[in-house]
């Protein structure tokens, strides 16, 4: 018999929602996750991501792809090597040393990640701001919901979600802006439609550009023009002054400016707000009812809100509304941030941004940065505000910032402008990245590299949307020498003090000792948790704050009593114009280009392109525009285009999308240079997608816009077409991508990939002008296992064209294994589905390796895959729905019992429902 199974509650590392999982382990390894029933945020549910995590945390991932040993370059672009510990403390400590004494604190910047635990952060804020005596510490949060911050502290005194997931199943009416839900927090939306089944009644309103699969959910979707939300939001407002559907009371005794704010909404006139946000009058009046005159309304928003120059303005435009309408501090109502990352709750908790202290302190505020030196023990914390992320590494490519410190982020992939951010990368004396996965590309531009531990191997806490703070907890010892995020910059931190003649202020050993210390500097603030502690967390589960001495349970609400953390107790209207995007479009980029997410992958993919079978929804990069507008370009489905932005051009097929308005587009935010490329990219290097957004931010929270870029888009003409894909032995599949990866640059276009499920592969998609070097093609088939006797070949040197085939098997049983297609490509149409359904190849030994017009085979269709748990594709569920009566929840109910899609994890229910509107399939 096998060893018993251990398990070990802890959270999911990935979205804001902050799902409780359960962590199976045998031996050590991870086996097996679930989610834990007994957690508040998700009751037992995982999506797609979270319950693949067990394999995105298998031994042989891990042995690919994590960084196992301290790694030291001695010159750029060189392999770097392995070094001990010791040796690489000592020597981070000496650099960074040394720039401190010459330049200043100021000329080193660190930037950190929503993904790391509260005590990690903690232990970073005081390094930097205690320690070296700089505020030159900034996250990723800064790209994700420093806007959000901005907005309730505006509007309300303090960064404080009022609501909480409960408030879901109590509205009356559902406010979703800036956020496709359905796939940035699948769980959650889960929720939502269990509220919907509940409260049939319940209205649901989406603003959107596009019609996503939470707007095809909504009784009412707003497909305003992008940028324009503010104009919406005062629109709505000036309706409800005119309608008479404001709160006077609630107005009068609990807020003001709102004299100041009508002034400025007096000019959003229906016909005014119509023409710029492009939607009908009628519907905005519909909005603006349901708003202002449901019971109890919810609003919730994310990136669409925060990732823009007016990301503060949009913030404080919806809350506006909540407080005419007297629409919060009540169940079911209130303006719901959903936060983006697993921890940038936690990162604001401790001040870890650099505009930010300890327990929502504020750096410009005199007294509160006493009250930190006092609890840290230093004379004084310094009053001059860091440099944010864009600040950071514009200082950086600038030489003002020597030295960058880069923790549990990748700025190679996400930081937009990435020419200029890869230029600070370069430029920077000394680049320390401290890390779990090598194969993040910022690893390629670091002087020295840290193993760090990830999810399953890490304890400590993280704070959800809902204010709701959860234990994590290692399941696992990490691999290699990799160690706690905290411990890092603690040990850095000692040495670095007995070198600059400082006291020691990191004397920490356990998590629990970080979060006893960040726990008194909330004593009497807002988010007072003196009443909690680990025993607590561990015995009673997750919990709310505030949570003070003696409290008995947190707060679900905040302001139910009408008072607010501001001078005069009232919450503020705030009067902001409306302004269009930074980069409006125009006659030479007549493209607003929009980015967001998939469902099935996070972030820059570092852990989620790990698992093949997440790969299976969206398999490659694309660009989808509007039907019409490919039309009117003269494109076909597929073709290659120019995407190209004032700041750089990046190569994409394109995609035909409904949901997508014309002259607009859309784009994953996940394709980095990890996972597409090409000398189409330039000198800089930058690639990505990344490279086409612009570095414009907001002037309150300094939060780029990320949502939206001026492009335009044009054919690209590549007539050296290449494919190749080839089935790989787990334990080599992602050392095989990642070898590709370094290949890219020498196609002008190129993407390289997972995919499989069972079995696992890794496709290799390029395009040139003109022929590859065949170095390099022989270089990626060693790779592929067809080199020398192992395959079969074709080749016509004279037209730069070849073949090759890996087969397995004999006779009946013989089957493709992997293929390349140099030069012409078009075979793929009946030679990419034989390898996929691992076909037999009897009788098609020769043909695999013809070149003439002969198909001889019926091109495989392949359809797209709905569910990612159980593979199911879009073709199967047309078909059973076809033959499928009653209403759509009952034809639901028929489509899970018959296929099973959409009874694991759920997150394919909303498009699930979508297609059982909607008529034929589209392929792949």
């Amino acid at each position: 018999m096998g060893a018993t199974i251990q398990e070990t509650r802890s959270t999911c590392p990935y979205c804001g929602v902050g799902c409780g999982v359960i962590i199976e382990t045998r031996n050590q390894q991870i086996v097996g996750v679930r989610g834990d029933t007994d957690h508040p945020a998700n009751r037992g549910r995982l999506c797609s991501k979270g319950s693949t995590l067990h394999l995105s945390a298998a031994s042989e991932v891990q042995a690919q792809v994590r960084l196992l040993q301290p790694l030291h370059r001695l010159e750029r672009n060189t392999t770097p090597q392995a070094i001990g510990w010791d040796a690489a403390l000592d020597l981070a400590a000496a650099r960074v040393g040394d720039i401190i004494a010459r330049d200043g604190p100021d000329a080193m910047g660190f930037y950190v990640s929503g993904q790391l635990l509260t005590e990690d952060y903690y232990v970073f804020n005081k390094l930097v701001k205690g320690l070296i005596g700089s505020n030159n510490i900034d996250s990723n949060s800064r790209l994700c919901m420093s806007s959000a911050v901005a907005g309730y502290k505006q509007s309300f005194g303090a960064d404080a979600p009022p609501a909480c997931y409960e408030d879901i199943e109590q509205t009356d009416c559902l406010f979703i802006a800036g956020s496709n839900t359905a796939f940035a927090h699948p769980v959650l939306f889960r929720r939502v439609e269990d509220a919907r089944k509940a409260r049939p009644d319940m209205k649901v309103i989406v603003v959107d550009p596009r019609r996503t699969e939470t707007a095809h959910t909504a009784d009412l979707h707003l497909a305003i023009q992008p940028g324009s939300d503010v104009m919406l939001f005062h629109g709505m407002l000036h309706l409800m002054l005119w309608e008479g559907w404001t709160r006077p009371a609630y107005i009068e005794a609990h807020t003001e400016g709102f004299e100041a704010l009508r002034a400025v909404v007096r000019e959003a006139t229906p016909e005014r707000v119509s023409r710029i946000c492009g939607i009908s009058e009628a519907d905005l009046l519909t909005a603006t009812r349901w708003f202002a005159c449901s019971p109890a309304t919810l609003s919730m928003y994310c990136q669409g809100l925060n990732q823009s120059t007016s990301g503060t303005a949009k913030n404080t435009a919806l809350i506006n509304l909540h407080l005419a309408a007297g629409q919060l501090g009540r169940v079911g109502a209130g303006p719901f941030s959903l936060t983006g990352q697993p921890n940038a709750m936690g990162g604001r908790e401790v001040g870890g941004m650099a505009n930010l202290l300890s327990a929502h302190r504020d750096l410009s505020n005199a007294q509160h940065r006493a009250e930190v030196a006092a609890l840290w023990g230093v004379e004084r914390v310094p009053s001059a505000p860091g440099k944010t992320a864009v600040e950071m590494f514009e200082a950086a490519a600038d030489g003002q910032i020597k030295g960058l410190w880069i923790a549990c982020t990748n700025p190679a992939q996400s930081m937009p402008d990435q020419t200029t951010v890869r230029a600070a990368l370069r430029r920077a004396e000394f680049v320390v990245v401290q890390e779990a996965y090598l194969s993040a590309s910022t690893c390629d531009f670091a002087d020295l590299v840290l193993p760090a531990s990830t999810w399953g191997e890490k304890e400590g806490t993280v704070t959800n949307s809902e204010r709701r703070i959860s234990r994590v907890r290692a399941a696992i010892p990490a691999p290699g020498l990799a160690r706690p995020d905290w411990r890092i910059a603690s040990d850095f931190g000692q040495r670095l003090a007995s070198r600059l003649g400082r006291p020691e202020l990191l004397p920490y050993d356990t998590p629990e000792s970080i979060w006893n210390e960040h726990r008194a500097s909330t004593l009497g603030r807002d988010l007072d948790i003196g009443g909690l502690s680990y025993q607590l967390l561990d015995h009673a589960g997750p919990q709310q704050w505030p949570y003070p001495a003696g409290a008995s349970t947190g707060r679900q609400r905040l302001y139910e009593d009408g008072v607010f953390p501001t001078p005069s107790g009232r919450a503020r209207f705030v009067a902001t114009h409306y302004r269009p995007p930074a980069e409006p479009r125009d006659a030479r980029y007549p493209f607003s280009l929009n980015t967001g997410r998939l469902r099935d992958q996070w972030h820059g993919m570092t852990r989620t392109g790990t698992v093949a079978r997440l790969m299976g929804h969206a398999p490659e990069p694309s660009i989808a525009l509007n039907a019409q507008d490919i039309r009117r370009l003269g494109l076909a489905d597929g073709q290659l285009v120019h995407v190209t932005s004032r700041r750089a051009s990046v190569i994409l097929p394109v995609q035909p999308a409904p949901e997508v308005a014309l002259t607009q587009a859309f784009i994953p935010m996940h394709w980095g240079s990890e996972t597409l490329g090409g000398r189409s990219t330039g000198a800089t290097g930058a690639s990505g997608i990344n490279s086409l957004t612009l570095s414009a931010f907001c002037p309150d929270s300094k939060q780029p816009e990320l949502k939206h870029a001026a492009v335009k888009i044009l054919a690209a003409e590549l007539p050296w077409s290449y494919l190749a894909m080839a089935w790989i032995d787990a334990g080599r599949v992602l050392a095989v991508r990642e070898a590709l990866r370094h290949e890219m640059p020498a196609f002008d276009f190129a993407s390289c990939v997972v995919f499989g499920r069972e079995r696992q592969g890794v496709q290799l998609r390029a395009a040139a002008y003109e022929p590859v070097d065949p170095e390099v093609l022989d270089r990626i088939e060693a790779w592929l296992g067809m080199s020398g006797d192992a395959a079969i070949r074709y080749s016509d040197q004279r037209r730069a064209r070849s073949r090759v085939m890996r087969l397995s098997g004999a006779n009946d049983a013989e089957r493709l294994d992997a293929f390349v297609l140099a030069g012409d490509a078009s075979a793929q149409i009946w030679i990419r589905p034989l390898l996929l359904d691992q076909g037999q190849t009897r009788g098609l030994r020769r043909l695999l390796l013809a070149t003439g017009s002969r198909t001889p085979l019926e091109p495989a269709t392949r359809s797209r895959q709905i569910c990612t748990c159980l593979d199911v594709k879009e073709d199967a569920v047309l078909t059973c729905a076809a033959g499928l009566l009653g209403d759509e929840e009952t034809r639901l109910s028929g489509l899970q019992s018959r296929l099973r899609c959409g009874t694991q994890c759920g997150s394919c229910v909303p498009e699930l429902r979508r297609l059982l509107r909607q008529g034929a399939p589209t392929p792949a």
